[in-house]
């Protein structure tokens, strides 16, 4: 099933916010995200009707395990991306605005590359 961008962004920001808050409300994606509850509240239906989340009976949005999958892979490229991003000198607020539009777009064998090369710098930088 073919994924937006924008659903990713969803998606990865409701993993986010759950790990900061312990449950994620609406209004907590659109203030994270920026936008308007009632753009929240169409995505949030859509999101529903694909299978990527569900509410509970407090209206809490929960991840499906799809949704979750689809949330913990771009939420890892863009850690792995901001981190790579920050050593070569980028700025973190920069790195981190960079990371979220390149985590889109990259196929999956550049990003299996970029772990490759963070991976084997970390080992380079811990040895004496």
């Amino acid at each position: 099933m073919i994924i937006h961008k924008s659903a990713e962004d969803y998606l990865e920001m409701i993993l986010m916010i759950r790990q900061q808050k312990g449950y994620v409300r609406s209004i907590d994606v659109a203030q994270a995200l920026k936008v308007s509850k009632p753009s929240v509240s169409v995505a949030m239906k859509k999101l529903r009707e694909n299978g990527y989340i569900t509410f509970d009976k407090d209206n809490y949005i929960l991840l499906s395990v799809t949704g979750e999958k689809v949330a913990r892979r771009m939420y890892e490229r863009h850690r792995t991306l901001t981190d790579l991003l920050i050593r070569i000198g980028v700025t973190e607020t920069t790195a981190k605005e960079d990371a979220c539009k390149m985590e889109h777009d990259i196929s999956e064998e550049t990003f299996s590359a970029i772990c490759q090369y963070m991976n084997a710098n970390k080992k380079e930088k811990q040895e004496p």
